[in-house]
């Protein structure tokens, strides 16, 4: 039993530093939703030693029933590997769960199985706030990972004010927003300097856009303002296009045509084009979230069907964009720019087109541009959406703390903010 333990040890802490936040390393997972027990449109975060819940669905699209585990992963603020403690040090109980709630779909072309875990379990359980990935693997061997999601655990230490506002710069005015916060710590914490303090900025939950501020501009004694909109500036973007899926018998306002076949159903989404010319106009949207829906059936999770969906975007001229290769973006990508995301350019018609499996239910995306040569740079909304200053954005706030000595990032302040509800 000892030799076990270390085995298990020693593999997760091998593993850790091979696997990437928000990867889907099986093609035959998908639909993986993570987010707050019952609330299908909330982030993955709870409260460290409370009752909060997390609800974690996923599909296997090879159907039958296998063995899944799941386990957690400390992480430091930036979601690098924290190799400082061991598994030991910020679990309770075991160190891995299986995930028994099963079930094989039906009514549906796609055959799959849909697997429900309610996390964290008591048998495994955080002990310490900060960074979390959750790691699906097989057959209770950590090397066969074949997902990881981001998770947070807050343990409320300081108390936070923020706001949205048009930034100042003539270059940024009419295509940004800044954030202005402040940060005040709880005084039994007693910062000594202020490396002992990270803030990371989100907009609309993508951590691949994320801004973290170490360098506050005002510091005295714990508190801390950052009003910097060098690097408290986001481009605005627009609101988020969307496609509905809940029927795949009636036709949804942004489809073009259903084609139904013996084994298959495609969906063809209106051809887009670039909005960076047009008006803004304001729509309520779910900010790049998806959900799982349907109205053909009862239970979304196994009587939902999948569909090829087809994406199509004209570009202007229908000439492809120089140097640059054009993602589709939202959280059903993971907001990667990566082979799942790219759309490839069709010569004869001029236009990018992209094909993905979706599970019926509403989705937001949007299209982004990236160098093709470089890989350092943000995915960017200039030439597909255009940015527009007054554009309804989520903002999440996250203050970390390590104290002087100390082995790990603490997840101590967390603050959701609204483009609009802040004017």
């Amino acid at each position: 039993m000892k030799h076990s333990v270390l085995f298990f040890f020693l593999a997760i802490t091998l593993a850790a530093n091979s696997q990437i936040p928000d990867h889907v390393y099986k093609s035959n997972i998908r639909s993986i939703r993570l987010h707050k027990a019952g609330d299908p449109y909330s982030y993955p975060i709870i409260r460290l030693n409370s009752v909060d819940d997390l609800d974690l669905y996923f599909d296997d699209l090879d159907g039958g029933i296998k063995y899944y585990y799941y386990t957690f992963q400390l992480c430091n603020a930036d979601w690098s590997p924290n190799t400082e403690l061991r598994p030991f040090d910020y679990l309770r109980g075991f160190l891995s769960n299986r995930i028994a709630t099963y079930r094989n779909s039906s009514i549906a072309f796609v055959k799959y199985t849909n697997y429900y875990a309610r996390l964290p379990d008591r048998n495994c359980s955080p002990t310490r706030s900060g960074n979390y990935l959750l790691k699906v693997f097989l057959d209770s061997d950590t090397s066969k990972v074949v997902f990881t999601k981001r998770l947070l655990v807050l343990d409320i230490k300081s108390s936070i004010i923020g706001t949205v506002l048009q930034p100042y710069s003539g270059t940024l005015f009419r295509t940004h927003q800044k954030l202005q916060v402040s940060v005040n710590l709880n005084p039994e914490l007693n910062a000594f300097n202020q490396q002992e303090v990270k803030v990371a900025l989100l907009q609309n939950y993508a951590w691949p856009t994320a801004v973290y501020l170490t360098r506050p501009t005002i510091y005295r004694g714990n508190y801390f303002e950052y009003t910097d909109e060098r690097t408290n500036s986001f481009p605005a973007g627009k609101e988020w296009r969307w496609i509905d899926l809940r029927s795949i018998r009636l036709m949804s306002d942004r489809m073009q045509r259903i084609d139904k076949q013996p084994t298959r159903t495609d969906v063809y989404v209106k051809p887009d084009n670039e909005r960076k010319q047009q008006l803004y106009y304001y729509y309520k949207d779910m900010n790049g979230f998806y959900s799982i829906e349907t109205t053909d059936h009862v239970n979304p999770f196994w009587q939902s069907d999948y569909v090829y969906t087809h994406f199509t975007f004209f570009p202007p001229g229908n000439q492809q964009y120089p140097e640059r290769d054009i993602h589709l973006f939202g959280e059903f990508t993971n907001y990667a720019t990566n082979e799942n995301s790219k759309m490839e350019f069709n010569v004869e018609k001029g236009a990018y087109e992209k094909t993905l499996l979706l599970k019926q239910g509403v989705y937001d995306y949007s299209y982004v541009t990236v160098p093709i040569k470089r890989s350092d740079e943000q995915p960017s909304f200039d030439n597909t959406e255009g940015n527009y200053p007054s554009t309804e954005n989520t903002y999440l706030v996250l203050v970390y703390y390590r104290s002087f000595g100390g082995r790990s990032d603490e997840l101590i302040g967390f603050a959701k903010l609204n483009s609009l509800l802040a004017r």
